[in-house]
């Protein structure tokens, strides 16, 4: 296996990365139940056509995740990497853009569910710095549910100067505290912004925090001190997707 192949495991990262016609998938290992599962689920399109598939018993699937708590349910698949994306180019494309930024959040499977939030709430992407981006994790994957696979994901190698380049070209940057100055309802969200969250345990770091435009909070009640990054994430990005929608 090469360093641009890796594993993944679980019913619904393997399902949608073989719907991915930008994802090569090497090959599959399935058990005899998730074979017939997965023509039930799609009768009209051939997904195992030229994919090398592997019959295995669940017993020896389970090595493929023995070093992780998450459940194979008969699916595992060796893939390789999709092609990078370029936040450059991308922003040249679109107008009215939300972007998802994570300085320093580094586990895996909180990364994966605000991939799927965010994917299910139509945040255009979200910028991970590429030494922390765990893109091999089967976690990751598994907590992302497959949403990996329709989501813009952009590595960068500095999150400050990603910062800086936005702000230069109209984006505004939000970040996200407890400790913010305001509650971030109280935003319309038009035009191009940054969705700016800190890491789990340090929250946004004092570097970072000259890059941002407004400080602000989600605000809960007194009983609670904060919400972690994926639920925090969760409620930005419905609101948001609300919010843009009505201003159509």
């Amino acid at each position: 296996m090469s360093n641009t192949n890796f594993f993944i495991v679980g019913k619904h990262p393997v399902l949608e990365a073989l719907k991915n016609p930008q994802r090569k998938v090497l090959r599959l290992f399935l058990t005899e139940e998730s074979k017939k599962n997965i023509h039930r689920i799609s009768p009209k399109k051939n997904l195992l056509k030229d994919v090398k598939v592997f019959f295995k018993t669940k017993k020896e699937l389970d090595k493929y995740c023995k070093n992780e708590q998450i459940l194979h349910q008969g699916y595992v698949a060796e893939i390789e990497k999709l092609e990078e994306r370029n936040l450059k180019e991308f922003i040249k494309t679109k107008k009215n853009i939300t972007l998802a930024c994570l300085d320093g959040v580094t586990d895996p499977r909180n990364i994966g569910s605000v991939i799927r939030s965010a994917t299910s709430f139509n945040i255009d992407g979200i910028i991970v710095k590429e030494r922390l981006f765990p893109e091999s994790s089967k976690s990751m994957y598994k907590a992302s549910s497959g949403s990996i696979e329709y989501s813009n994901i952009f590595k960068v190698t500095n999150i400050n100067s990603t910062l800086k380049f936005l702000r230069e070209k109209n984006f505004w940057v939000y970040g996200f505290s407890s400790n913010g100055n305001e509650d971030f309802t109280n935003y319309e969200w038009k035009g191009n912004n940054v969705l700016l969250f800190g890491s789990e345990g340090h929250g946004l770091k004092e570097k970072t925090s000259k890059y941002i435009d407004y400080p602000v909070k989600i605000k809960i009640n007194d009983k609670i001190e904060s919400l972690n990054i994926a639920n925090s994430a969760s409620v930005v990005f419905f609101h948001i997707n609300k919010a843009k929608k009505n201003l159509d």
